[in-house]
């Protein structure tokens, strides 16, 4: 049964239970009218009786009527019924105005503790399974979420956990890193957005923008000499600008949300040099496409671990995204990155790390998501550069981002 027509059915059995409250609860209010003008009428028939006996004799048989009726309103239907309804106010105005929630439901999903239910999973995906289950269980796991097997450089049983599982190792020739382009895909996954980025806002689906400044934060790492002066106007405006090596160039984006059956490993992009590692703690919200659709600033709102350097076009921001239980972020050659902890102090919003001249080679393994997340690749191109992608594209890791080759030259000092 599809989640429409289950939604569809939920929607109907609620409608029809908050008739029957409605008309149940109509029913005692009637009866209970009927029974206190009976009771005035007897009071005004006997007037000799006392003015205190016909009071007692009153809340007697009130009380005695409201114990024959002992509503109780079960929580969970109660709560079930109020989602059910608030959903379908939500779906009727989504439908009319695909735009972004606000309100109050943005706020109850932003209370929501989702490092802390994300922390419990992924010492449940930790756990050591017993041998014997492994394979029964992996394998459901690849069927339900359609992950390929037959890609797999180990046997089923070599994977002691769940999160094992979901950062299984490749055989050799399963992804060709492409030679004819030095920008490649960084990892597995669907193409959510790409292309040149003019402003601060930015697409992380269609019709639905992040802040760039906010996902980035202050430009303050190296620069070379000849952007030196652009780098003092930090304000929103020429932000984008303040990123650029060459003001001939162009800033260019690209968004891939990886699935819990893609292959979890991200890999080098390009030849580049990273200068600067910049953990942002933040939430942990769902960076599924539907989410990301219709809540904003998603990803300048999500815990990132962003590494800033330069390749052959100039600048490049390589980030990965955290989301709702995924259990870590490790980038092998980052060992002191340590991700979905325990929340920082007040006031801190991101931690730096020098790196100095780290040299990574295209295609080469460069970190891993203990699920499901998202990788945004920042770049500076020629603005002739041409993407040789589609949106909602599947991609793999390796395939080329475009076809042409960008002639490297020197930008830093």
């Amino acid at each position: 049964m599809s989640i429409s027509r289950i939604s569809r059915l939920a929607i109907e059995v609620a409608s029809y239970e908050a008739r029957v409250t409605y008309k149940c609860s109509y029913a005692v209010i009637r009866s209970a009218r009927k029974i206190v003008t009976s009771i005035s009428g007897q009071g005004i028939r006997s007037q000799s009786t006392a003015t205190n006996d016909n009071q007692v004799q009153t809340e007697s048989s009130w009380r005695s009527y409201v114990r024959q009726w002992q509503w109780k309103i079960p929580l969970g239907l109660g709560v079930y019924l109020l989602a059910v309804l608030q959903w379908r106010y939500f779906t009727r105005r989504h439908e009319i105005n695909k735009g972004p929630i606000e309100g109050l439901m943005v706020e109850c999903y932003l209370s929501l503790p989702l490092r802390i239910t994300s922390r419990v999973w992924g010492g449940f995906a930790n756990l050591q399974l017993p041998v014997s289950l492994r394979s029964t269980i992996y394998s459901c796991y690849a069927k339900l979420f359609k992950a390929n097997l037959d890609e797999i450089d180990a046997s089923l049983t070599e994977f002691p956990s769940l999160s094992d599982f979901f950062v299984r190792p490749l055989k050799p020739n399963a992804r060709l890193v492409a030679q004819n382009t030095n920008m490649v895909s960084p990892s597995d996954g669907r193409v959510l957005h790409f292309g040149p980025v003019t402003s601060c806002k930015v697409e992380q689906v269609k019709g639905m923008t992040y802040n760039l400044q906010h996902f980035l934060g202050e430009p303050n790492w190296p620069h070379s000499e000849n952007s030196t002066s652009i780098l003092a106007k930090n304000h929103c405006d020429n932000y984008v600008t303040s990123l650029l090596h060459n003001p001939e160039n162009e800033l260019y984006q690209l968004t891939i949300y990886l699935a819990p059956g893609d292959y979890h490993r991200f890999h080098s992009p390009a030849d580049w040099t990273v200068r600067l590692r910049r953990h942002f703690q933040g939430k942990l919200l769902s960076v599924n496409p539907r989410i990301a659709s219709w809540l904003p600033d998603l990803f300048s709102l999500n815990e990132r671990v962003v590494y800033i350097g330069e390749w052959a076009g100039g600048f490049m921001a390589y980030a990965a995204v955290g989301a709702t239980n995924v259990g870590s972020i490790r980038v092998y050659k980052d060992q002191n990155l340590v991700t979905n902890t325990k929340k920082w102090p007040k006031g801190k919003n991101s931690e730096d790390a020098d790196f100095g001249d780290l040299k990574l080679e295209k295609g080469e393994l460069f970190g891993e998501f203990r699920m499901g997340s998202t990788i945004v690749l920042l770049f500076e191109a020629p603005k002739d550069f041409k993407f040789c992608t589609e949106v909602g594209q599947k991609i793999k890791m390796g395939e080329g981002l475009t076809d042409c080759k960008i002639s490297e030259r020197r930008i830093w000092n």
